[in-house]
């Protein structure tokens, strides 16, 4: 998979209110590779990681998709393109705390009436190292095990690009460490390509290229 910004802007709100939080934006990331989105808060990290995994759309210029513009695509394409081929990770972790851990990885395949969903979602739990812990609860869950169930959810549907948004910022260092290295092991062993915006030096260190933000322009 190939995922391309051609010159893209993104503008929010409008008339005197309007600011752009990215402007010319031109970057490619496809499967295998490893990016590192580094900048100042503010300066349109995040934004990118959405157009990149087409939860926005640009104002200007044009997300490429294996080179077919998204914007050919309907919403129910790109949706279908966010559930089976793209993952997503975030800071906060957004799991439903009445469901265990193996119930918040299968709903969004239940959801995408994925085949051998349950199976997934167990062997996706086992690949982060919580095999052992399929029927316990958030609120039994260490803030680093919270973290490895949103991973294995982006992961259960086998992905071929992983965004992650901050993904060790709430961590520790020690717990931070272990979630790299394993996201490093799925990008070396697996081939998923993996974005991550990151204020943490030594998580852009680990990157096979780094990506600097400034204002909203690739710099």
């Amino acid at each position: 998979m190939r995922i391309q910004l051609d010159g893209v802007w993104k503008a929010y709100g409008e008339g005197p209110g309007q600011f752009w939080a990215i402007e010319d934006a031109r970057l490619e990331v496809a499967s295998g590779d490893f990016l590192a989105i580094v900048g100042p808060s503010g300066s349109g990290k995040s934004t990118l990681l959405h157009l990149l995994g087409c939860l926005d759309a640009p104002t200007h210029g044009e997300v490429l998709i294996d080179g077919e513009p998204a914007t050919r695509k309907s919403d129910r394409e790109l949706s279908l393109v966010r559930r089976s081929r793209i993952g997503f990770i975030f800071q906060q972790y957004y799991l439903n705390e009445s469901m265990t851990a193996w119930q918040n990885v299968l709903l969004p395949l239940e959801l995408g009436k994925v085949r051998d969903r349950r199976n997934r979602a167990t062997e996706a739990l086992g690949w982060v190292g919580l095999g052992s812990r399929l029927g316990s609860y958030p609120s039994e869950l260490s803030g680093g095990e919270q973290q490895r169930v949103a991973i294995a959810r982006a992961l259960a549907n086998s992905p071929e690009i992983v965004l992650a948004d901050e993904p060790t910022g709430s961590l520790d260092s020690a717990t931070g460490g272990d979630v790299l290295a394993m996201l490093q092991s799925l990008n070396a062993e697996r081939g998923i390509g993996l974005v991550i915006v990151t204020h943490d030096a030594k998580v852009a260190a680990c990157g096979k290229a780094r990506i600097q933000v400034r204002d909203g322009r690739i710099t």
